[in-house]
């Protein structure tokens, strides 16, 4: 097929470049899918870096593991029209990602949208909010009527995580942050009471905190920080409370004791989107969308053209974007 406008990772490490890319024709069980949204993500970042688990990436390539669109070339069962969120493996395997204009996708990757929905807002959702929502309910088990704790609240996970916990039935969220601006948008979100976060902290200072937050036993925190933050909220938890982590933006250790662990008989436990079937993802995303359609459930994001994503990549690689930015092709 001719080509289209893409950005494209020609060196692991660097920002892409925007050139004109061809576009394979869609193979067996593939569509074609005109971009509307393409977030620049962590694991997008991670990948070009050459520095993931997953190896040093095939270059060059196309970024962008998941997207927003609507179907040019369909099938039988997504027929031409539909708007789709879709997923890839982009950076983790050879082959092209989202942050084009044109991109032949996997149909068993593709879950199409209800009308309504907002395509930046559900790119700017995707599978930070699956994440989310299946940390807090398949991995966590949160119950209604639970309190729970929501690290790195002022990330897209927290962000996504304040909402969604109240949305699983939770009486009562604590949300811990960084920044001022962070915290009162927490607030802004449903949280109940907040929590600072500071580069000086010590465990047993920030579980003060977070006791002090907490109305009653603390059930269940979500854990995209791990480090300091995760060790302190540990010795927040009631005897038999969860922890899940999904991500190590505070440190990759801890320092958890081991007399934390035992006297309170907490459960440690690890999430990745990387173990869920297509059809929990799915459904993670059917249900994280329509709490968006709903007016339920948002996050902070930025839309960019395309044509801008040297630049906009460089923002967000460096932490100096207004929330998760938004490729629109």
């Amino acid at each position: 097929m001719s080509g289209s406008r893409a950005a494209v990772v020609e060196t692991p490490g660097e920002p892409p470049r925007v050139v004109d890319r061809d576009v394979p024709a869609p193979a067996a069980g593939e569509l074609l899918v005109a971009v509307r949204a393409a977030p620049i993500t962590p694991l997008d970042l991670l990948c070009a870096s050459g520095t993931s688990y997953f190896g040093r990436p095939q270059t060059p390539y196309v970024p962008g593991v998941q997207g927003v669109g609507v179907v040019e070339q369909g099938s039988a069962t997504v027929p031409a029209g539909t708007t789709v969120w879709f997923a890839t493996s982009a950076g983790m395997r050879p082959g092209d990602g989202s942050m084009r204009a044109l991109a032949p996708v996997a149909e068993s990757d593709v879950v199409a949208l209800p009308a309504g929905a907002d395509p930046g807002l559900v790119a700017g959702l995707g599978l930070s909010a699956v994440a989310a929502w299946m940390a807090l309910t398949w991995r966590g088990r949160l119950a209604a009527g639970e309190q729970v704790l929501v690290l790195g609240a002022g990330g897209v996970v927290g962000q996504a995580g304040v909402q969604l916990a109240r949305a699983a039935g939770a009486r009562r969220v604590v949300a811990a942050a960084r920044s001022e601006q962070a915290r009162e948008q927490a607030l802004g979100l449903g949280a109940d009471a907040v929590v600072a976060l500071a580069a000086d902290d010590t465990v047993e200072s920030l579980a003060e905190r977070m006791r002090a937050a907490c109305d009653g036993p603390l059930d269940l925190v979500l854990d995209p920080l791990f480090g300091i933050p995760a060790a302190a909220a540990l010795r927040t938890l009631r005897t038999g409370g969860r922890l899940v982590n999904l991500g190590s933006s505070a440190s990759e250790t801890s320092p958890i004791d081991s007399s934390t662990l035992r006297s309170r008989l907490v459960d440690v436990l690890g999430y990745t989107n990387n173990e869920l079937t297509a059809q929990q993802r799915a459904d993670a995303l059917t249900r994280v969308v329509t709490e968006a359609v709903e007016g339920r459930l948002t996050v902070v994001h930025e839309l960019v053209p395309l044509a801008d994503a040297p630049s906009a990549w460089a923002r967000q690689a460096q932490g100096r974007a207004t929330g998760r930015i938004v490729l629109t092709p």
